[in-house]
C-alpha cells in the first residue's frame, strides 16, 4: 500500500465525504427538511463518518486508527438504520434509497478492509516531536 501523508488522499474519506454531501441534500428538501429529528440524526451520522476517519489518520498508532475507523463504521451502521426510516416515511424514493443504501454500504466494507489492514500492518510510525528549541 502507497503511503499516505494526509487524510484526504483516502479513498474512503472522500467517499464518506461525498456521502455526506448527498445526504445534507436530500434531507434539507420536502418534507425531510421540517423533520428535525431525523434529518439531524442522519447528518450527524454522515458527518461522524468523515470526522472519525479523519481523526483516526491522526492518531499514533494502527490500533487507535482502526478504534476510530471502528466508531466510523458503526456511524455508517446508523446511517442505514436512518434511512430505512426515511424510505419508510416517504421521505426519500425507492431509487435514491438504493443509490444511497449501496453507497454507505460500500463505505462500511471499505472501512471494515481497512481495519482489517491496519491490524496486520507494520505500525505506523509516530509523528515527529516538536523541538524545544527555538529558530534563531
Amino acid at each position: 500500500m502507497a503511503t499516505i501523508k494526509r487524510f484526504e488522499d483516502l479513498q474512503v474519506w472522500q467517499r464518506a465525504r461525498c456521502l455526506a454531501v448527498k445526504l445534507y441534500r436530500i434531507s434539507n428538501e420536502g418534507p425531510f427538511a421540517k423533520d428535525f429529528g431525523l434529518r439531524g440524526q442522519i447528518q450527524r451520522a454522515a458527518v461522524s463518518i468523515v470526522s472519525n476517519i479523519a481523526e483516526g489518520f491522526d492518531r499514533r498508532s494502527n490500533n487507535q486508527f482502526a478504534q476510530f475507523l471502528e466508531i466510523a463504521a458503526g456511524s455508517a451502521s446508523e446511517v442505514r438504520a436512518q434511512l430505512y426510516i426515511a424510505l419508510d416515511v416517504g421521505y426519500v424514493g425507492k431509487t435514491k434509497f438504493d443509490e444511497l443504501f449501496a453507497d454507505v454500504s460500500e463505505i462500511s466494507g471499505m472501512l471494515t478492509n481497512f481495519m482489517r489492514y491496519l491490524k496486520t500492518a507494520p505500525n505506523k510510525l509516530s509523528h515527529p516531536k516538536p523541538s524545544n528549541s527555538h529558530p534563531k
